[in-house]
């Protein structure tokens, strides 16, 4: 059975209806999508017969296309929470048409609404994500049957923390993490609507049922997901069915992909679907296929040492080895490799077209310090970086380090530490912690104040167009590191003045918090962040006054989005505009740590921006 499928055009119409019928009639006729023929597990041959045949990402093809710009607002979405980001969140979506306004001198850009709310003409955002995945939806076990449990009766829906949009432009994943959810779903750029939900794998590693999502990555052509099991120390997959044009026709959660990599590791909860109707009153797609695999689980790597430090079947790797395998980002290449960085540092490199997915590269944390998240495949290498852990024990902290990596060396299993990673910047300051040798001192107790922090902490990356720079952000300073691809020499530009070089006040200040005089302004806070399809500007999330995670680092002034105009050719840059986020409904606690006690009523804090054409591209 075929559906329609909503056009410009037929939002226009359906807006024109909406009062002469319900939402879900009106949905059915105009907003329908095309049904699979047959459900099914992906298998290896699956993702080999449908790999990309170009690697070239798809802002280098449609540069010219209008985008939305997507933030992941940590805070609460509800009143009367007594923790911060542990129930629901907000979806901020900006249209690149208002954006370019507003840099014109305009009026400030204004959120998208989402699902129904579209069809009214004065709606505005941000979306809750308790709307996007309604409370009804039903959850069911491996074998289809339901578990008993709606959502709303689950815990740990809330939290965020970034969505990445697919390589065809169509869809986003959603990846919550409020402690002990584990949930990632997908999300309809054009519906605004939920596509699928799925709850990850518990296993034993910190008591029962042990799991979280922190982040997931889409592989190259789009026909997986990548999940950052991060307590439950699994990387999992989601394969991903589509038709011709791209859209999506089924979600597999593919429990034989999984791969543990703790130490004496047992699964305690299998992962688990969501089905019901969206907002729009459309059913959700998904389902759990295959079984997991034992050997997947054990504490080997294919060089017979622990995958985690303390295993009970082997000594521990070369070069200390990995401490803590807390997954904190999979970030995949074009090469079907995804390099998965550890919270206690070191570095699995893994195969994510095989079942089980298979360890090919692995570094101990002296090779890779701890515990970078931002990582970008540019010019055949794999650039990852180091920073501070959001533990705890991060507030001490101080770390910007940044590795290069040929990407091309695993094609087979490679031995330890092999190929040795480039380092090509590691600030003389840091700490020695997270397994770098080289730190003066163990501990920087200057916290996080502008202007009396001397801490650094690396974290957000992506490159330009033409691959030749990738930028970093240092989420404490306020600065911008970058490196050119080619001859790894660097140079850095400032987020807080005019012309990111020292002079003039930049667009943060005025922007800034204004409930609390003592909070100090102009104190971005950059995070994650994504170059636009027109290559001109990087969208970075800045955090706000009270950061959900990492508090110790992560505290600022002006949350939202930072708009980063990329001059001299790629090599620097400068804050030139600040789409504004603001949460006052939830009234969590503030804590930040080696900060500003912050007595004001803020809470918005976005984590991560990504940006997504409008136009969908076709991966052949």
């Amino acid at each position: 059975m075929k559906r329609n499928i909503l056009t410009k055009t037929g939002l226009t119409r359906l807006t024109k209806l909406a009062p002469l019928a319900p939402i879900a009639t009106v949905a059915t006729v105009a907003l329908t999508m095309a049904l699979p023929a047959s459900a099914g597990s992906h298998k290896d041959e699956f993702h080999s017969q449908h790999k990309s045949s170009t690697t070239s990402f798809w802002k280098k093809r449609h540069t010219r296309a209008g985008y939305e710009v997507w933030a992941s607002d940590q805070s609460n979405s509800v009143p009367g929470v007594s923790s911060r980001g542990i129930e629901g969140s907000w979806i901020w979506v900006w249209d690149s048409k208002d954006v370019k306004r507003q840099l014109k001198g305009g009026p400030d850009a204004v959120s998208l609404p989402c699902g129904p709310d579209m069809l009214n003409p004065t709606a505005t955002g941000p979306c809750n994500l308790l709307d996007v995945f309604p409370g009804t939806l039903e959850e069911y076990d491996a074998d289809g049957q339901p578990t008993g449990n709606t959502l709303a009766d689950l815990n740990g829906f809330g939290r965020l923390h970034g969505m990445l949009p697919d390589p065809q432009q169509r869809y986003l994943n959603a990846n919550i993490f409020a402690p002990s959810g584990g949930y990632v779903g997908i999300i309809d750029r054009q519906t605004k609507a939920a596509v699928g939900l799925f709850r990850v794998t518990g296993t034993n590693v910190a008591g029962n049922d042990t799991r979280s999502v922190h982040m997931s990555f889409w592989s190259e052509d789009g026909n997986a997901i990548l999940i950052a099991n991060l307590h439950g120390k699994v990387l999992e997959r989601i394969n991903v069915e589509r038709n011709r044009k791209g859209r999506i026709t089924n979600l597999s959660f593919d429990r034989s992909a999984s791969l543990g990599v703790g130490k004496n590791m047992e699964v305690t909860s299998s992962a688990t679907v969501f089905k019901g109707a969206n907002a729009w009153g459309w059913p959700l797609k998904g389902d759990i296929t295959g079984d997991y695999v034992d050997a997947a689980f054990a504490d080997l790597t294919p060089n017979g040492v622990c995958k985690e430090n303390g295993c009970t079947d082997g000594a521990d790797g070369a070069l200390g080895g990995r401490p803590n395998n807390v997954i904190i980002c999979p970030v995949a290449s074009s090469n079907e490799n995804v390099y998965v960085t550890l919270g206690g540092g070191g570095l699995i490199v893994a195969d994510h077209s095989t079942t089980p997915m298979s360890i090919v590269g692995e570094y101990g944390n002296q090779a890779v310090n701890g515990a970078g998240c931002g990582g970008v495949e540019a010019n055949g290498q794999m650039f990852v970086n180091a920073g501070v852990s959001a533990s705890g024990a991060g507030a001490t902290q101080s770390v910007f380090t940044m590795y290069s990596i040929d990407d091309t060396a695993f094609s087979t299993p490679q031995s330890e530490n092999s190929p040795m990673p480039v380092t090509l910047f590691k600030d003389s300051t840091n700490t020695s912690t997270g397994g770098n040798m080289d730190g003066a001192i163990s501990a920087n107790n200057s916290g996080q104040l502008p202007g009396i922090t001397t801490r650094r902490d690396a974290h957000g990356a992506d490159a330009t167009l033409d691959e030749r720079y990738v930028h970093n952000v240092d989420r404490i300073q306020n600065t911008v590191e970058v490196f050119d691809t080619v001859t790894h020499t660097r140079t850095t530009y400032d987020l807080t003045s005019a012309d990111g070089q020292g002079n003039g006040d930049g667009p943060c200040l005025a922007a800034s918090v204004g409930d609390d005089i003592d909070l100090p302004a102009n104190d971005p806070a950059p995070d994650l962040m994504e170059i636009t399809p027109d290559g001109r500007y990087f969208m970075v999330a800045l955090r706000g006054p009270t950061p959900v995670s990492v508090t110790h680092s992560a505290q600022g002034s002006c949350p939202g989005v930072g708009i980063v105009e990329i001059t001299q050719g790629g090599q620097s840059g400068r804050l030139v505009g600040v789409l504004r986020s603001t949460n006052t409904v939830d009234t969590a606690p503030v804590s930040a740590a080696g900060g500003h006690a912050y007595t004001g009523a803020e809470r918005s804090d976005p984590h991560a921006a990504t940006v997504i054409a409008k136009k969908p591209v076709r991966i052949r």
